[in-house]
């Protein structure tokens, strides 16, 4: 079975637009201050008619949003999943899908083995896990940092939901992470930009080409 891929932090239409030529799943919008990526509810949502028209998902991509900040974001994109890049807990996650009455991705930030354990409490609670590189202590964001971290961590295990790989891949090294982690899906963001937050068509499609060939 192929993976799957994301494209995160789209915010023009030509990135949307390679995005979907090229294959992509799921294209994420980031709703985080801090971030290069960082789009407004309502812009988003004039650049998702196309992603519905071609039966791809839209994400919301918040970390620790607030009730203000989601309502904004599902009135303004009305996204099919809610992705959460925060520090989350079980708890905060079951009131967010109930107040959004959307799927969530958990993110769970990755640097050792225990790290992949704490996905057991958010599995029932989830449509989607997503494992992504645990940021440095002075980073000004939890992800999108073009790091890898090491992908043997998830050879052989299996988890009840379908999930994401992320941080730091790209064209180059997406079908050795796939082949080494088993990822069903994967995630991409500073990989495919040519400078922050600036998203690049051809490597949008080189991307999703080195995917389908994984």
């Amino acid at each position: 079975m192929a993976a799957k891929a994301k494209i995160c932090g789209v915010s023009t239409p030509e990135a949307v637009g390679a995005a979907l030529d090229g294959g992509a799943a799921f294209l994420g919008f980031m709703f985080f201050a801090n971030s290069p990526r960082n789009i407004a509810p309502e812009a988003a949502g004039r650049l998702a008619p196309p992603i519905r028209a071609r039966g791809a998902k839209a994400v919301a991509v918040t970390v620790d949003p607030s009730d203000s900040e989601l309502d904004a974001i599902v009135a303004g994109l009305a996204p099919d999943l809610i992705q959460l890049h925060g520090k989350e807990s079980p708890a905060r996650v079951r009131e967010i899908a109930q107040r959004s009455g959307r799927g969530v991705i958990k993110v769970l930030p990755v640097s050792e083995p225990a790290d992949i354990a704490a996905a057991q409490a958010y599995e029932p609670l989830v449509e989607h896990l997503m494992f992504e590189t645990k940021p440095p202590k002075d980073a000004d964001r939890p992800g999108g940092l073009g790091v890898t971290f090491d992908w043997t961590l998830l050879e052989g295990r299996r988890f009840q939901r379908p999930w994401f790989l992320a941080g730091g891949l790209n064209p180059w090294n997406v079908g050795e992470a796939i082949g080494v982690s088993g990822a069903p899906l994967v995630d991409v963001s500073s990989g495919v930009e040519r400078g922050p937050g600036l998203k690049d068509p051809a490597l949008i499609q080189a991307f999703l080409d080195a995917v389908r060939r994984a």
